[in-house]
């Protein structure tokens, strides 16, 4: 059995390692120089959201693989640095590098009549090659383009400074003496502004919508450390949203105490932002939160509140869009925007094509991925089936009723699971 697996981040290693561990033969493409997937810093010409201030919000514990711990001699959340030598010490320590070829693009992915696929690929040398396997693992991450507003604000041509998008920032000291407006509240936002503030003449946030603000660990324990506890998975639902809810009075009171909006829905019901510091830069003034931007007026930024400020330089910290070029059209991203895969795995239709990683949870991936690994891999051995279409459409019918009653109509709301009870689910898999 010959398999395409499709990327060398977190993911698509924990993929290659299942494979490699029963034997299956495989072959991991990956466009970029080296294994690391997000957590690489770009080299030159190339664009990813490794900023040089990247750190884990994870506790190292649970983000290292299971067969391979990250070093006892690493903080407890390492750098991008420290990330990115780790998983390419468990590439090696794996035996996975003979298997994975650098610098090799993805361009076409097709399944053919006899249920094999093809596979089209570029190598770094401008060479095109076809290839025919059996199974195809699809791990090349969500984050792969950037998303801006879409027009820009009333005035942006007139901006005479740069406008940025996140993936394309990489330290706070480009910006020294500057005036500089970072837009938005996510992870990456509130990275940004903290590592601009301590380098620019002036630091705005500029905030749309209210979002969640976690701190790393709550009762002197990492959130995500929290979220796999038997004592905390046990609670309903209800009882979770509620101990967090009290948890963060007490331990950083309103947002709107900080000039911050409210969030306009309960905690775990939208995306959270899992940050340390930006709640005590804004309170020592280093950080200034501000409202939408309305309009641009030459390098002057007006915001929703009819203020306006100077700025020379503008970060759009306003995520990304799932894309896969190299899928046929809709797959696995419907018209809006919603991924329908039995399990967050498989492609009802395409049984032979599955996805490792396309999953957002609230705390570390790693356990995840290496589950839906270790069953892709027994799927590809023939050790245990599928369930016939209509019976993977009705469980990914479920389960969207029930994100979509939970989260709205996001983007991205499709891919959110609860660490505890995915991963409940997923070990039953393995046992059925």
């Amino acid at each position: 059995m010959r398999v395409c697996v499709i990327g060398a981040g977190l993911s698509g290693l924990a993929a290659a390692h299942a494979l490699n561990a029963r034997g299956i033969d495989f072959v991991c493409l990956e466009k970029a120089p080296d294994v690391g997937g997000i957590w690489r810093q770009p080299g030159a010409g190339e664009r990813g959201p490794a900023y040089l201030a990247l750190h884990l919000n994870s506790a190292k514990q649970l983000t290292g693989y299971a067969d391979f711990p990250m070093p006892s001699e690493l903080p407890l959340y390492p750098s991008h640095r420290d990330v990115a030598a780790y998983l390419r010490a468990f590439a090696e320590w794996a035996g996975l590098l003979s298997r994975v070829e650098l610098r090799t693009e993805v361009q076409s992915v097709r399944e053919a009549a006899d249920g094999t696929w093809t596979v089209i690929s570029r190598d770094a040398l401008g060479s095109v090659s076809a290839r025919r396997f059996d199974r195809v693992i699809v791990a090349s991450g969500h984050n792969t383009e950037p998303s801006m507003p879409y027009p820009l604000p009333p005035g942006a041509d007139t901006f005479r400074g740069p406008i940025l998008h996140s993936m394309d920032f990489r330290t706070g000291e480009s910006f020294a003496g500057r005036r500089v407006v970072v837009v938005g509240l996510g992870a990456s936002a509130v990275d940004i502004a903290a590592d601009v503030s301590r380098h620019a003449a002036r630091t705005l946030l500029s905030v749309r919508r209210g979002l969640h603000v976690i701190p790393k660990q709550l009762y002197g324990i990492s959130v995500d450390l929290i979220a796999e506890a038997p004592w905390f998975t046990s609670m309903s639902f209800t009882e979770q949203r509620q101990f967090v809810e009290q948890a963060l009075q007490v331990a950083r009171g309103r947002l709107s105490d900080y000039g911050l909006p409210e969030p306009d829905h309960p905690i775990f019901s939208s995306a959270v932002t899992i940050s340390d510091e930006i709640l005590s830069l804004i309170r020592h003034g280093a950080v200034i939160p501000k409202p939408a931007i309305g309009s641009f007026e030459g390098n002057h930024v007006v915001f929703a509140d009819g203020t306006w400020e100077e700025a020379d330089a503008i970060v759009y910290c306003t995520g990304y869009r799932m894309a896969f070029p190299f899928l046929p059209p809709d797959c696995p991203v419907g018209p809006r925007g919603t991924v329908g895969l039995y399990r967050r795995i498989v492609a009802p239709d395409r049984p032979g094509l599955y996805f490792v990683g396309l999953i957002r949870p609230v705390g570390s991936i790693t356990r995840l991925v290496e589950a839906q690994a270790q069953w892709v891999a027994r799927l590809v051995d023939g050790e245990i089936p599928l369930p016939p279409p209509d019976g993977m459409r009705a469980e990914i019918d479920a389960y969207l009723t029930g994100v979509e009653q939970r989260y709205g109509r996001t983007e991205g709301a499709s891919i959110q699971v609860d660490v505890g009870t995915y991963l409940r689910d997923l070990r039953e898999l393995q046992n059925a």
